[in-house]
């Protein structure tokens, strides 16, 4: 009789964390006792590529004990088998992939101790023997396994939880301080003389107001209407609702709703990724390696000053790892939110289109969709960001020299086989669900500038001064001194008459001619001698002229001279002929033939030789000052560019105490708004605590949240002028050396040691222009280096900077103005209807409500007063319900529920109504050997 094989079927492990890429597949083997005797080894032969399990890795399973497995090297079939401890019947039981296919099976046989042999056999239907059937069998290929289902963590509880809110106006009330603000924006529309109390009054109900109806008209269909010929009549207000909720205006509406959500994060199991390196390992060889974290970056700086020194700064860089920790970052930063202190923690809060309902189950199933959709697209950005986040390097080594990496010594023990090992990164599997935790009555207000009451950080920067020590100051050149030159001469005795040949007379000026001397002593016969000569002078030194005579040695001589500032001497000396000029007043050559004299010439610089030496004075300070210039300018640069980088570098402030300012700053102008209208004290003396403890009964004060309106907003010229080469920007650069102060102006302190945000300077462009002619192009840019780290957002837009804010606070620093909402307290929901309307007026409550699909039956043939009313009031039922409550905190007592299907839209509040899985890699890294068919390449 020939052997029967039939196909049991597939069972799941019954082992926790088997997961179900993995089953038992069974198949009986049915012969007679001679046949099968008790002791004999049955196996099938499974085709090549089926990748079955060692059974010994599954201890707590029954049903595989005593299964074999077996690979012949030959033919590359796997034997799975038992050996019957029964006769007529072998059941054969292994673990493979849960996947089915239709392949070749053999059916061998072997007693005890003797080889393996085959044998014929049949299947259920089909009657025919043969050593090879076509059956049921496991799949080729490894699994992919993602770990296991999310029904095995059913009552898991959440290790983090993050708040989100979605907020939407409400139409049909026409707030106070909405419209008021509006008629502002317009002066010439028919609602530009409108006043707080225009919204007050049974006209204002039902907006009989022309003012009132003109204004409700224009805000309906804006894009169709000038404001000057708005007229409008309460049925258009009413009719243009639904038009103004599909487009998304309501910019008058003071009430709105926030539904809360509560996303809950779950830590399931994990599994090996995909493959990131690969290493082989011959046969009894030992190889070592090292895994190397690109986390950490090393910065080195070397400064030399007399003696080397050298400083190391280490900087690390901490990235988010889970999932959750980046949700919270992420929405602390996200321009788009408002933030609201709920329970204790920060609440981000989107802004959703206007809803015509005031149904609360419309608004939370609207809410729901915005939260989903977000919170999908969040939470895959960035776990996108964190698997960019890591990165491992592997190196094969044969010396250890680095003793901080991860180290791993893979052996191979078979002195035969080569081992193949993959590395894998082990990767987490997070389960997010989504919960509606409650709804709450909001009012919002409109508030210009918010941003402006807000001071911003200088960093002191102190800059040394230069050391100029290095450049040699110029030698000091000295004035050019007058030159005194002696200068001998010898006044000659030049008798033309007489008898006194030997010189011995004494003569005196002739009269009449002041030139001669003449001696009358001898009677009839007068001594004449000369009295005047011209001695010409020795060339003047270079670069000096003559300028007069400072003294004449007579060297005892009976002589006497004229002044030479005499009428007929001058000039005297004479630069031009460089002559000097003697005239004698009185002689007495004393019988020798000349008299000997010494003068001293006075010599002083001509302009030109000043001149020259002022020149030379100028050139010497001129290359000083050029070295001064060119060191002191460098300076100038290494400061700004050191600046620029300890700008960059600041650590921003932690962005709770940011938005706690904001939201302070933001309350400020809202009581200012009440001030101005009469409805909050200005006394500064008589502090009005009755009407803070009101407002703060009323309102959660703390939990306010904003949004910002982005400054392109902000109303400005049509065409502002084109900026030029006086462009400054927000924080110009300062000057290289600071001009002098106007009289009279105190100079700061600190002044020019302080940086208050990123520089800015106008830069020159050259565009093509009409004839293709450059053409100037001037813009205001900003300033970086290699060194600084990415300029924040508005730094090509102009904004204003705080250099230790955030995104967020950059945002409002700038924005054209916030919109405030201000949750009511839980419980006052009727109280704070009744204190909002004295302080909004109660413009279009008496219309009728325009009743919306799934709008509840008793707002039928209501007004929106009405209608509000009965919503504060279901409101309030609903926030105070302790059991609300404790659905809204269920799951931290039960765990993770499953939810079918993944996202539902909620019918009723309070529910879990969306759900999804997140994939995320670690920092680890786990060595797996892996076999490869040599033939056919594929992984076994």
């Amino acid at each position: 009789m020939a052997f029967a094989v039939t196909f049991l079927g597939t069972a799941p492990i019954p082992t926790a964390g088997s997961g179900t890429a993995f089953k038992l597949w069974s198949y009986r083997v049915d012969g007679t006792g001679a046949d099968i005797p008790a002791g004999l080894r049955v196996a099938l032969a499974l085709p090549d590529g089926v990748s079955v399990q060692d059974p010994s890795a599954y201890p707590d399973v029954t049903a595989l004990d005593g299964t074999f497995l077996w690979r012949d090297p030959v033919t590359g079939l796997n034997f799975a088998g038992r050996t019957a401890t029964s006769p007529t019947t072998v059941t054969i039981t292994f673990v493979a992939p849960a996947r089915t296919a239709t392949a070749s099976v053999r059916l061998f046989k072997s007693p005890s101790g003797a080889p393996w042999s085959a044998v014929v056999f049949t299947v259920a239907g089909s009657g025919a023997a043969a050593d090879g059937q076509t059956m049921v069998l496991p799949a080729r290929g490894v699994p992919t396994f993602t770990g296991r289902p999310v029904t095995d963590f059913e009552g898991a509880l959440p290790y983090a939880t993050e708040v989100f809110g979605v907020y939407q106006p409400l139409l049909g009330w026409l707030g106070s301080q909405a419209g008021t603000a509006a008629a502002a924006v317009h002066p010439g529309s028919r609602f530009a003389a409108l006043a707080s109390e225009s919204f007050r009054g049974d006209n204002a109900r039902v907006l009989r107001d022309p003012a009132l109806a003109a204004l409700a008209e224009y805000y309906r269909t804006p894009s169709t209407l000038d404001p000057a010929s708005a007229t409008g009549a309460p049925p258009d207000y009413v009719a243009g609702l639904a038009a103004a909720s599909a487009s998304g205006t309501a910019p008058l509406t003071p009430v709105g709703l926030v539904n809360l959500f509560r996303q809950y994060f779950f830590e399931f199991d994990t599994f090996l990724g995909a493959p990131s390196g690969h290493i082989w390992v011959s046969p009894g060889g030992t190889v070592e390696v090292v895994e190397t974290s690109t986390r950490r970056t090393l910065v080195e700086k070397t400064t030399t000053v007399a003696e080397e020194t050298t400083r190391k700064t280490e900087e690390s860089q901490t990235d988010q790892d889970d999932v959750a920790d980046a949700v919270k970052e992420d929405n602390s930063t996200d321009t788009k939110l408002g933030v609201s202190a709920t329970g204790g923690v920060n609440a981000t809060i989107y802004h959703a289109d206007v809803s015509a309902s005031f149904a609360t189950q419309n608004t939370v199933k609207r809410g729901a969709e915005e939260t989903h959709k977000h919170t999908r697209t969040q939470t895959s950005k960035v776990n996108t960001e964190i698997r960019r986040n890591f990165k491992t390097t592997f190196k094969t080594v044969t010396e250890t020299t680095d003793t901080s990496s991860r180290r791993y010594v893979l052996q191979n023990a078979s002195t035969t086989d080569l081992v193949n090992y993959e590395f894998r990164r082990k990767m987490r599997k997070v389960g997010v669900q989504l919960q509606h935790i409650g709804t709450r009555l909001c009012w919002q207000v409109y508030l210009p500038d918010p941003g402006r009451d807000l001071g911003l950080g200088d960093m002191v920067h102190v800059v040394d001064a230069p050391d100029l020590t290095a450049i040699p100051k110029p030698a000091d050149i000295p004035d050019l001194d007058d030159k005194q030159v002696p200068f001998h001469f010898e006044v000659p005795f030049l008798h033309d008459q007489g008898p006194d040949d030997d010189a011995k007379l004494t003569y005196l000026p002739e009269s009449g001619n002041a030139c001669r001397g003449i001696n009358s002593s001898t009677t009839g016969h007068d001594d004449i001698v000369q009295f005047c000569f011209d001695f010409p002078l020795p060339p003047a030194p270079p670069g000096y002229r003559l300028t007069g005579v400072a003294s004449i040695d007579r060297h005892g001589a009976q002589a006497d001279f004229a002044p030479l500032d005499s009428t007929d001497l001058v000039p005297d000396p004479d630069p031009v002929k460089n002559t000097l000029k003697i005239r004698l007043v009185y002689a007495n050559w004393q019988g020798r033939k000349s008299m000997p004299f010494d003068a001293v010439l006075t010599y002083t610089p001509t302009d030109a030789a000043k001149a020259d030496l002022q020149k030379r004075r100028d050139a010497a300070q001129a290359e000083y000052q050029a070295a001064v210039d060119r060191l002191e300018h460098e300076a100038y640069g290494k400061a700004v560019r050191e600046r620029l980088r300890l700008v960059s570098a600041l650590t921003p402030r932690r962005p709770e105490v940011l938005r706690s300012e904001e939201r302070r700053v933001v309350f400020r102008d809202i009581l200012r708004r009440l001030e101005n209208n009469g409805h909050y004290p200005q006394d500064p003396d008589h502090p009005p605590f009755a009407e803070s403890e009101q407002i703060n009964q009323l309102f959660d004060v703390e939990e306010m949240l904003y949004f910002v309106a982005p400054d392109f907003w902000r109303p400005g010229p049509v065409a502002p002028p084109a900026p030029d080469r006086n462009s400054a920007g927000r924080y110009p650069l300062p000057p290289e050396k600071q001009p002098p102060l106007p009289a009279g102006t105190v100079e700061l302190p600190l002044a020019g040691q302080t940086v208050a945000g990123w520089y800015s300077r106008a830069d020159e462009y050259r565009t093509s222009g009409a004839a293709g002619a450059p053409a100037p192009e001037w813009r205001v840019d900003y300033l970086i280096t290699e060194e600084t780290q990415p300029a924040p957002l508005g730094s090509s837009l102009g904004w204003l900077i705080q250099i230790d804010g955030d995104e967020r606070r950059n945002e409002f620093l700038n924005a054209a103005w916030a919109k405030a909402v201000m949750p009511v307290r839980s419980g006052q929901e009727v109280a704070a209807l009744a204190w909002l309307l004295g302080v909004e007026g109660v413009a279009g409550l008496g219309l009728p409500y325009p009743v919306q699909a799934g709008d509840p039956p008793e707002y039928q043939n209501k007004t929106y007063g009405d209608v509000l009313q009965l919503l504060a009031a279901k409101l309030q039922a609903a926030n105070t319900a302790v059991d609300n409550t404790l659905a809204s905190e269920k799951v931290f007592e039960t765990g993770f529920d499953p939810l079918e299907g993944g996202f539902r839209r909620p019918d009723d509040p309070y529910q879990i109504f969306d759900q999804w899985i997140e994939v995320m890699p670690t920092d680890q890294v786990a060595a797996a050997a892996v076999r490869y068919d040599p033939r056919t390449g594929q992984q076994l």
